[in-house]
């Protein structure tokens, strides 16, 4: 075994979420919940009680993410800390935030990758990811009602190799508890190649200008507060593709077809929520 997966914490490792800290912060996310932003959730009837299921989401409200925060707490307020639950979070998590790491590891947060997505699935858990990542997260305040996946695929390769339906999770408010001006990664992209080191040497992959607490006016991916803000966030009707298995999911044009099914249906849900008062 490579030494990366004897380290702990590093997101690698199927064993190391915690029931008993995650019951511990449910206190904690309950007052969130019922008293900071409020939130509403709906389409329960929608998620299996038992079983491999791929949750994929639509993230808001930078790097605070409270929609996925307040999803968690009513999720296991639902399920029990105790049923098989992951998420998947970008690496960077690790190397620039370790002890928040390894919260999210006690959690159940997996390094994306692959290999450890299908890990999850094969112990039929229930598996979150957000295809969008960091671009979805600070995508532009006039985006705010548009899903953003940046074309990323992988997640429908991922469905298909292993014949687990996407339950799509959409929510309505968490984009306002930042307001983001804009995005001027490529512009700073370009500096880059020109010669300007990247902070800490990773490639940021956004660069956005927002308002929001603490800072009044953000500039870059920085930790943010998030407004007091309503929150409404809803599982959608699953999404089935017409065939799956490892075949299909190496045919670039199926995959093609399939995402663009389950983006049109995660848009229409996103936009029957937007609609709704």
């Amino acid at each position: 075994m490579s030494k990366r997966y004897t380290q702990p914490f590093k997101g690698l490792s199927l064993s190391e979420r915690d029931p008993q800290f995650i019951a511990s912060l449910m206190p904690i996310w309950e007052w969130f919940y019922h008293h900071y932003f409020p939130v509403k959730t709906d389409g329960w009837h929608h998620v299996p009680r038992s079983g491999k299921i791929l949750i994929v989401g639509s993230h808001n409200g930078g790097l605070a993410s409270p929609d996925l925060f307040m999803m968690a707490y009513d999720w296991f307020r639902h399920f029990g800390s105790d049923r098989l639950t992951f998420a998947l979070a970008h690496p960077n998590l690790w190397r620039l935030a370790p002890p928040l790491a390894k919260a999210a590891v006690k959690c159940g947060a997996l390094q994306a990758n692959a290999e450890m997505a299908i890990a999850a699935l094969e112990q039929d858990a229930a598996l979150l990811l957000y295809p969008g990542g960091l671009k979805d997260l600070f995508r532009p305040y006039e985006r705010r009602n548009e899903i953003c996946w940046a074309g990323h695929r992988e997640f429908i390769k991922l469905a298909l190799r292993q014949d687990v339906p996407i339950i799509p999770l959409v929510s309505k408010g968490a984009h306002q508890t930042i307001v983001v001006l804009a995005d001027v990664y490529e512009q700073l992209r370009q500096l880059h190649d020109a010669g300007m080191p990247w902070l800490f040497d990773i490639d940021p992959e956004v660069f956005p200008i927002y308002l929001g607490l603490p800072w009044g006016i953000g500039v870059g991916p920085l930790p943010n507060i998030p407004l007091p803000v309503p929150i409404h966030i809803r599982f959608g009707t699953p999404i089935i593709f017409e065939g799956y298995g490892a075949e299909v999911s190496k045919d670039e044009d199926y995959v093609e077809y399939c995402y663009e099914q389950a983006h049109r249906q995660m848009q229409e849900e996103l936009d029957q929520l937007m609609a709704e008062d």
